[in-house]
């Protein structure tokens, strides 16, 4: 008899200051995180994928910001997928989203054989969120928009398969480049963003012997360049043995999986 081998797998479709949205497919039990591209852009990039926004067990939102939500209210007048969120966070989506379409979530949960814990991030909103998704014996963390990790969380991120991990900036690139300085200083702020060598900092902290791929993301199309966010992790890091991908604003990652 064959046996069945579990599969993780991630992509972005979209990432960055004008829109994000990934997906994590557990087997058959499917995500969404985030919602800001339009329904149709996601539509279409699901079929291109061969799948279905009818085959996806929910949505999770990082936070309210328009980049992260801006497709939602269309994702939900379409479709009968189900919103995941902390309960404190809906009165920020309460005028996009009907309150019998969501699903409040504590600390940990589950869908399924799913194991889903939240991280708490740093970031200019009442309530925000990463994930650390668990299957079957392989995992994955899911962090974007916070200015710092919190020591706590930073210890259950360890030794994961996957990685996705914001990149934001290059701090020098910031505060040479034509942002005003109240944006410069919202920016490096412990509710803004990590920059690259933040991020690389914590990826030596926290990347195992399992580690197989780091997606950077939400990479700043004004503050940053693909080159600089890859070389300072690639550098940091010094593994050869992981895969390290830079999500684009533009162009859907491939898919990985562990």
């Amino acid at each position: 008899m064959q046996c069945h081998s579990t599969k993780m797998k991630v992509k972005t479709i979209s990432s960055g200051s004008k829109g994000n949205c990934a997906i994590v497919i557990c087997d058959n039990i499917k995500i969404i995180i985030d919602m800001g591209i339009s329904y149709l852009s996601l539509k279409k990039s699901l079929e291109d994928n061969s799948l279905s926004i009818d085959d996806f067990s929910g949505i999770f939102i990082t936070h309210s910001h328009k980049d992260h939500i801006k497709g939602l209210a269309s994702l939900i007048k379409n479709t009968n997928i189900q919103v995941f969120i902390p309960e404190k966070m809906y009165k920020e989506l309460k005028d996009f989203v009907p309150e019998d379409r969501c699903k409040f979530i504590d600390d940990k949960f589950n869908i399924e054989d799913v194991e889903i814990e939240l991280i708490h991030t740093s970031h200019d909103v009442p309530t925000s969120v990463g994930y650390i998704i668990n299957y079957q014996g392989k995992s994955m963390i899911y962090v974007t928009d916070t200015g710092y990790i919190n020591r706590k969380f930073l210890s259950k991120m360890t030794e994961k398969d996957i990685y996705v991990i914001e990149s934001n900036h290059d701090e020098k690139m910031l505060m040479d480049g034509p942002y005003p300085r109240f944006l410069k200083e919202r920016v490096i702020s412990d509710k803004g963003h990590l920059s690259n060598y933040t991020t690389a900092k914590y990826l030596q902290k926290i990347v195992g012997k399992n580690t197989k791929y780091i997606i950077l993301a939400h990479i700043s199309e004004t503050n940053n360049t693909k080159e600089l966010a890859l070389n300072t992790t690639k550098d940091l890091l010094n593994r050869d043995d992981i895969e390290i991908i830079v999500a684009k604003q533009d162009e859907e990652s491939k898919f990985v999986e562990v």
